[in-house]
C-alpha cells in the first residue's frame, strides 16, 4: 500500500498580469499588464516522491504560493535513481533523473500532477574555486501536457577530506557545519565500498572514525559531507528558493493559451558595442515562451549598449 501524506498551507495568490501580445513581438516588462487569470492549482493534489524530507519545505512554499496539497509518496526507494555516496550512479542528466522521480510518484499515487527535486554539486561555474549547489525542480501536469522547470543555486558546504588523526577530523567536521550538517565516513578513500552515512553527533562521528581506521589499509579515513536534503540545512534553503521560483513561474500564464509556466526560456544576443556599434555576445533581450503552445515574446533589456571591453572588434 502506498504511504502518502498531504501538506498544505493558507493560499495567498499573486495576481498574474500580462497583456496578450503577438508572437515574437518586442516589448518591455512594463507593457505586460492586463487580465488576471483564476488560480490553476488551488486545492489540487501533487505527487512528490521523496525519502529525504523534501515534502516539508516544498509543501510549505508551494502550499502557500499555489494553494495546492503536496501528497508525499514514500513507498519507493529513490536511491534507485542515484546516490550521493556513489554506490548507485545517477542514470542520465539532472533533469532526466527528476523526470523519472516525478513520473514514478505520479504512477504510484495515481495523480496527474507530479513534482520532483534533484540536486547537483560541483565547483562554482564562475570562479571554479568555491563549491556550488544547483537545485532543479520539475513540475509535470499530465492534464495540460506541460513540464515547468525552476532552479536555484548558491554556495554549499559540499567538501571532503582525507585524515589520519582526530584533530584533523574535528577541524574538518567543524568547518562543514557539523553536527547540524551530517557527515559520511569511509576507510581509505572515496572509492572504498563500505561507509557510514547520516552521522549527526560527535559520538557517532568518533565511532565511525574508529571503525573506518580499523578497516583502512593505509591508516586513513575519507570524510565527506552528507548532501541528502534532510541531512543538509544549507541545501534545504536552496530547495526553498527553487520552490519560490517555481511558484512564480506557475503564476505566469501564457497570453495565447493561458497555460502556466510562461517564462524566460533563453536570450537574444547582439547588444551593440558602446564605441563601434557592432553586435556583441551580450544579451539584448529575453525570450519569454509558453511551455504548451508556440507563443513567444521578446522582452528588451534595460541596457542599450555593451561595454567596449566585451566587444570582439574593439577588444579582440
Amino acid at each position: 500500500m502506498i504511504k502518502t501524506e498531504e501538506f498544505s498551507a493558507d493560499y495567498c495568490p499573486k495576481s498574474n498580469t500580462q497583456k496578450p501580445m503577438t508572437k515574437f513581438e518586442n516589448c518591455d516588462e512594463s507593457s505586460q499588464a492586463g487580465s488576471t487569470y483564476p488560480p490553476v492549482y488551488l486545492g489540487q493534489s501533487v505527487a512528490l516522491l521523496t525519502k529525504h524530507g523534501k515534502e516539508t519545505p516544498l509543501g510549505e512554499v508551494l502550499g502557500a504560493g499555489l494553494g495546492c496539497r503536496i501528497q508525499h509518496v514514500s513507498d519507493y526507494d529513490t536511491d534507485q535513481f542515484g546516490t550521493f555516496t556513489r554506490d548507485i550512479a545517477r542514470v542520465g542528466s539532472q533533469l532526466e533523473a527528476a523526470r523519472a522521480k516525478a513520473r514514478m510518484g505520479m504512477k504510484l499515487s495515481g495523480l496527474s500532477i507530479g513534482l520532483a527535486s534533484e540536486g547537483a554539486f560541483g565547483p562554482d561555474p564562475v570562479s571554479f574555486m568555491l563549491p556550488h549547489n544547483l537545485e532543479l525542480l520539475l513540475w509535470i501536469d499530465a492534464g495540460l501536457g506541460i513540464e515547468v522547470i525552476a532552479t536555484a543555486s548558491g554556495n554549499t558546504n559540499f567538501s571532503h577530506k582525507t585524515v589520519s588523526a582526530w584533530d584533523e577530523a574535528k577541524l574538518f567536521a567543524e568547518s562543514a557545519g557539523f553536527p547540524e550538517h551530517y557527515l559520511i565516513v569511509r576507510p581509505d578513500d572515496q572509492h572504498h565500498p563500505q561507509f557510514r552515512k547520516g552521522l549527526s553527533n560527535w559520538d557517532e562521528f568518533n565511532g565511525a572514525l574508529e571503525w573506518a581506521l580499523s578497516l583502512s589499509s593505509a591508516g586513513k579515513v575519507f570524510i565527506e559531507t552528507d548532501m541528502r536534503a534532510f541531512a543538509n540545512p544549507t541545501r534545504m534553503l536552496t530547495i526553498r528558493r527553487a520552490a519560490a521560483a517555481l511558484v512564480q513561474k506557475l503564476h505566469s500564464r501564457c497570453p495565447a493559451c493561458a497555460a502556466p509556466g510562461f517564462a524566460n526560456s533563453g536570450v537574444i544576443r547582439g547588444l551593440p558595442c558602446e564605441d563601434c556599434g557592432q553586435p556583441t555576445e551580450q544579451a539584448r533581450a529575453d525570450i519569454i515562451a509558453c511551455v504548451r503552445c508556440t507563443h513567444q515574446i521578446l522582452v528588451n533589456r534595460d541596457r542599450q549598449f555593451a561595454a567596449a571591453g566585451n566587444c570582439d572588434y574593439c577588444n579582440p
